[in-house]
């Protein structure tokens, strides 16, 4: 490996023309438009050329406190949210809130079985946010 293909190496850039897999899109990557991931390690497009057509799964910018470019694909750079996050849990009153239905009807539903929710140690009832939602939007 010569000095180039080194150091373009750790820019998170490739030298090599086998084809890869991007991570975000899952397309073949072309050697001009390859990059690597500083957070994941994994394969991304990246078009280091302007006279060449290409798109772009991530981006490259310069570290401030390192000078040194840092690569990241879109995927790191954007997680999604995961779902059933603690956001997601409310208590009766904020699902009273959310769904503009009174207390008592959420309990009765919740009590009959119509809108899942749990009933926790200290007596409190909690619900998924989105069950809620989905309960208000399908009454009268």
């Amino acid at each position: 490996m010569d000095s180039h293909e080194c150091a373009a190496r750790m820019a998170g850039m490739s030298t090599e023309s086998s084809a890869s897999v991007c991570i975000v899109c899952l397309e073949v990557t072309e050697a001009h438009t390859e990059a690597f991931c500083n957070a994941c390690g994994g394969v991304y497009h990246l078009n280091q050329r302007s006279d060449l057509p290409g798109k772009d799964c991530g981006e490259v910018w310069i570290n401030e406190e390192f000078q040194a470019l840092e690569f990241a694909c879109n995927t790191c750079l954007h997680p999604e949210e995961a779902a059933g996050g603690l956001d997601e849990i409310i208590d009766l009153d904020e699902a009273a809130t959310v769904s503009s239905l009174s207390q008592e009807t959420l309990l009765l539903a919740a009590e009959q079985g119509t809108l899942r929710s749990k009933r926790l140690s200290g007596g409190v009832v909690v619900f998924e946010r989105r069950d809620v939602v989905e309960f208000a939007a399908r009454r009268p």
